[in-house]
């Protein structure tokens, strides 16, 4: 992540040219961050001065719906704002990356496992079973009832129902991931089924766009990105999920951001802003 300035650098700043959001929307978070619009091209990613860095909820109009995620953007952008010691009026550019925007309802079944929402849901459908004796008793079961503080898990049913978004569920894959990590068997396998689905979609994804040539073997770029694929070190999805593809692309080169996607968006709204002098004057 970028370094940051104080607030006088952040003032000053936006009097003297304005500044630049970029968003990073997703299901179970939205972070927004600011950098000052005439800042000179960064010697590295890494070394990007950020003004300000916001964080709301959920902004996947797929889980909360598209008022409540539009809430959610105006409100991490006016405290980004807020936060650099300046307002909307100071905005010269903004891009957005956010999730559930470009996806028919009928690819809600991919989406599910790349956000995380999946492997909570499968999570309390194991404990489900296990308490009816359809399924294999699991420490999911102790952890998650107390997770949410639920007596029993004859409320997971109620609980689900009274709110269902997906950022709520999918909050609970920490607690499938630690289960796993401490050999819990349910746990395991339901992300290893996660970690084959994903890479399923990405070698469908592949195919489709012929990025591993004819023969199945050039090299192509994969960017890992996500909390799930980043938040997690011992149980290491985002490291299985490429080993995975690499038995059916060995060309396959996996890329971690050396920023996070926030200031990934901040910066191509900058780049584009920095184009714009020269397609007006038709250089």
């Amino acid at each position: 992540m970028g370094g940051y300035e104080n607030g006088d650098s952040s003032a000053a700043a936006a009097r003297e040219g304005g500044v630049i959001l970029g968003v990073d929307g997703g299901t179970t978070s939205t972070v927004c961050v600011c950098l000052p619009a005439a800042m000179p091209p960064p010697e590295a990613p890494g070394s990007v001065a950020v003004l300000s860095r916001a964080i709301a909820g959920c902004s996947n109009r797929n889980s909360v719906g598209e008022n409540a995620a539009l809430e959610t953007l105006e409100q991490v952008m006016m405290q980004a704002l807020t936060m650099a010691s300046t307002d909307r009026s100071a905005v010269v550019a903004v891009c957005l990356s956010v999730s559930g925007v470009n996806h028919p309802s009928d690819q809600q079944r991919m989406l599910d496992w790349i956000c995380g929402y999946g492997i909570a849901a499968q999570a309390l459908t194991a404990v489900i079973k296990a308490h009816d004796g359809r399924g294999p008793q699991t420490n999911l079961t102790r952890e998650i009832i107390r997770k949410l503080e639920i007596s029993s898990p004859d409320e997971l049913i109620g609980w689900a129902y009274a709110d269902p978004s997906w950022a709520r569920i999918a909050a609970l894959v920490p607690v499938v991931v630690s289960a796993a990590e401490d050999g819990d068997k349910v746990a395991n396998t339901i992300l290893h089924d996660a970690v084959q689905e994903l890479a399923e979609s990405v070698v469908a994804v592949v195919r489709r766009l012929t990025l591993c040539g004819e023969d199945g073997k050039d090299q192509f770029p994969l960017v890992l990105v996500g909390g799930v694929l980043e938040g997690n070190k011992k149980w290491d999805i985002s490291g299985e999920v490429i080993k995975c593809i690499s038995k059916v692309f060995p060309g396959v080169c996996p890329i971690r951001p050396e920023v996070e996607p926030a200031i990934g968006a901040a910066l191509l709204a900058w780049s584009h802003l920095r184009k714009e002098p020269k397609l007006q004057n038709g250089s």
